[in-house]
């Protein structure tokens, strides 16, 4: 039986996105870079909510989300798990979400003033860093 894996995230209270959505992407980029393995099981909703000292009904509302998504599996009397990798978007929804994603972060880059190829340097470098956890 796999035993439950702390969950190491960190909720900022100054972020814009509800806290449910720091859960669901926190979570997300730990199963996407392999820090998290298929088959790992997630702290409970209240094991999570009182380490992060935030209210249970927040964790549940990102857990659901994530088992929705395919991310995560609910095993009946046992607890989440993070589920087989699958793909778990369409193409279609894939492709809408990188142009939503390369708009958005265009025009923070915009906003920012930085040079195309100095803004294309630091993507480069950011999504090396995450290769290598990705392949381990």
């Amino acid at each position: 039986m796999a035993r439950t894996q702390a969950l190491m995230i960190q909720i900022a209270t100054g972020d814009t996105r509800p806290i449910s959505r720091q859960i669901v992407d926190a979570v997300r980029m730990k199963i996407a870079t392999a820090e998290l393995s298929p088959g790992a099981q997630l702290p409970s909703v209240r094991g999570l909510a009182q380490q992060l000292t935030i209210n249970p009904n927040t964790v549940a509302k990102a857990y659901a989300e994530l088992t929705s998504e395919g991310w995560l599996e609910a095993r009946q009397g046992l607890g989440l798990y993070v589920a087989t990798p699958r793909q778990r978007l369409s193409d279609d929804e894939r492709e809408r979400r990188m142009d939503e994603a390369i708009q958005r972060f265009v025009h923070e880059v915009a906003a920012l003033d930085y040079p195309p190829d100095r803004a294309l340097a630091r993507l480069d470098r950011e999504l090396r860093v995450l290769a290598p956890k990705k392949t381990a």
